[in-house]
């Protein structure tokens, strides 16, 4: 079992149960007590779990999981048009712009209308809306995740090979000072990540919730990106603020 599969269900166990023993995850991976001790100190530096005597414990508040995306639309509606107004305006003539397929993302496509702009999205929600404000539009092609509508895969990474942004939107679930910008998905993950890779700009958008909160997958770090936020300076932590640039509207 690769390290990546193995903490994935160490992680699911301890969200699950709360708490899990050593030898019990010996027995159930078939990996040696050295090799999940390995795993415990890893998921523990980033902030994921706590070691305990014997085993492992959740983390209660600061870990998050995939919600649908109709779920998480219901969260913070006037913050993400907030979030959404701001970064319309950041959109000018002329640029190739990503946008994710996150919910705060999809609050920044009424606010791109009548610019002459080329976009490419992964989130299948956000075609509709688009195609609704006349904007040229790109889809990646790949796999659609249920849960999120996002098109995620090998066949994404693919097409975004293809382009260069001037500008990208990316959404989060987690921001923090140890373990900078995460999410549930590996998969989806690895899309934002590549999107950054290719983009002059990277915005990420997110209401003021998701500071101090952790998931599994690392996106990126702090000091790659600007953060786009509801969130008052004051109430952010100083480490995160030192290590980027936070726009608070």
């Amino acid at each position: 079992m690769l390290t990546e599969e193995r903490q994935a269900y160490i992680l699911d166990k301890v969200n699950k149960y709360k708490t899990v023993k050593l030898k019990d995850l010996v027995v159930e991976l078939g990996a040696s007590e050295s090799t999940i001790r390995r795993d415990f100190d890893d998921l523990e530096d980033r902030g994921l779990i706590k070691r305990i005597h014997g085993g492992a414990m959740s983390i209660d508040g600061a870990f998050t999981f995939d919600n649908t995306i109709y779920e998480r639309s219901e969260k913070s509606p006037s913050e993400k048009l907030a979030i959404g107004r701001y970064c319309g305006d950041l959109v000018k003539d002329g640029d190739f712009v990503y946008i994710d397929a996150g919910t705060t993302c999809y609050e920044i496509i009424p606010f791109l209308k009548g610019k002459d702009i080329v976009v490419v999205t992964n989130g299948i929600h956000n075609i509709d809306r688009l195609l609704e404000n006349n904007i040229k539009t790109y889809v990646l092609g790949g796999y659609v995740k249920p849960i999120t509508k996002a098109i995620i895969g090998e066949g994404a990474i693919v097409d975004l090979g293809k382009y260069r942004f001037t500008k990208a939107f990316i959404g989060t679930n987690g921001i923090s000072a140890n373990s900078s910008i995460t999410t549930p998905d590996v998969s989806e993950a690895s899309i934002k990540a590549e999107a950054i890779r290719r983009s002059k700009e990277v915005y990420i958008v997110t209401d003021s919730s998701k500071f101090g909160k952790v998931s599994f997958a690392k996106i990126c770090d702090l000091d790659e990106v600007s953060i786009v936020t509801d969130a008052r300076l004051e109430d952010i932590d100083e480490r995160i603020i030192e290590k980027t640039r936070i726009i608070s509207v």
